[in-house]
């Protein structure tokens, strides 16, 4: 099985990458979260430091777009092969509001006839590998049936489907009745994305899709980063790797970052997601969400640690499940 680590916008930078894969090394790729494509001749900083490959080496990077200007893809894909990458993702999943309504991510899904004639237009340039991760649909399950027909027309390198509608956000269940008609009906190779966030989940999945060889994974990684080796070895997390684990990420940030304002907000985006896999945890997560300066937050974790331990089976924590 091939694990792929989702994009998450504000979480899964290169600095969340680095000490994941330093600590854990047991993803085969990693997406970029979304940079918007457009004419520019240069990235923005913060776009360009995240996909440098310098601040990437040693683990297999995919940078993702988010556009519906076939132009400003291939523009922006020239610049990223540059850099020295060969497959480029494009964004046709992201359900927020603010992209959706300039019919970007998910939003593109209902603009069938637009997509067609977009996917036409940079798969003729043949600049990079494209794959593409993608919802079945912006309002009904059932567009997926018009999409795929779309999608079979081109040689996408990967099809990753999270099988909810736009409109689902992250509630409700994936539609796996849907995502197996897509494995019956797609001309590309297909990924798995959606709600596998422990390996009780990953053994069900796999049972009902033992076809399926690749699996991207998102909000159940950032809640247990050692999940996979849960799923590959039965290897349950420790308190003190994911000790080692936040304290690499959190004082790389604090070199990067200027104000205990700044670093406090990227751990406090993690916590929301790994304060899951502690018991009894709501007072150690007000006081975390509650802290104003490093050291309040310092002590808030520093307690976390030393008074709590990991769970081996720690569903019912995961507040972020729908």
């Amino acid at each position: 099985m091939n694990f792929y680590f989702a994009p998450m916008e504000g979480s899964t930078g290169y600095i969340y990458r680095n000490a994941h894969n330093a600590l854990f090394n047991n993803i085969d790729k990693y997406f970029s979260p979304f940079i918007i494509a457009n004419q520019s001749e240069s990235f923005r900083t913060r776009e360009l430091n995240d996909i440098l490959p310098e601040n990437n080496q040693g683990l297999v990077l995919i940078p993702q777009l988010l556009t519906n200007h076939a132009k400003d893809f291939i523009h922006t894909s020239k610049k990223i092969k540059i850099l020295g990458y060969n497959e480029i993702n494009l964004n046709l999943g992201c359900p927020s509001g603010t992209v959706v309504s300039k019919n970007r991510g998910s939003g593109f899904l209902s603009k069938r006839e637009e997509l067609d004639v977009f996917l036409e237009e940079i798969f003729s340039q043949s600049i990079t590998k494209i794959s593409v991760k993608t919802r079945i649909g912006k309002d009904q399950p059932e567009e997926f049936y018009d999409l795929i027909e779309i999608f079979n027309k081109y040689p996408i390198e990967e099809l990753v489907i999270h099988p909810r509608i736009q409109k689902d956000f992250y509630k409700n269940k994936p539609n796996l009745e849907i995502f197996k008609e897509a494995l019956r009906m797609s001309k590309n190779p297909i990924c798995y994305n959606g709600d596998i966030f422990t390996a009780k989940d990953y053994k069900e999945f796999s049972a009902q899709f033992p076809s399926v060889s690749t699996l991207m994974l998102g909000r159940g990684l950032l809640a247990n980063p050692g999940l996979i080796s849960d799923i590959k070895n039965n290897i349950k997390l420790k308190k003190n790797l994911l000790k080692d684990f936040h304290d690499k990420v959190y004082n790389d940030y604090k070199v990067i970052l200027f104000g205990d304002r700044n670093v406090l907000f990227k751990m406090k985006e993690l916590w929301f997601y790994m304060i899951s896999v502690f018991s009894n945890n709501a007072k150690y997560a007000k006081k975390i969400k509650k802290s104003e300066r490093l050291d309040d937050y310092d002590e808030a974790v520093s307690s976390l640690f030393s008074e709590q331990e990991t769970l081996e089976n720690y569903e019912e924590n995961l507040v972020f499940k729908a």
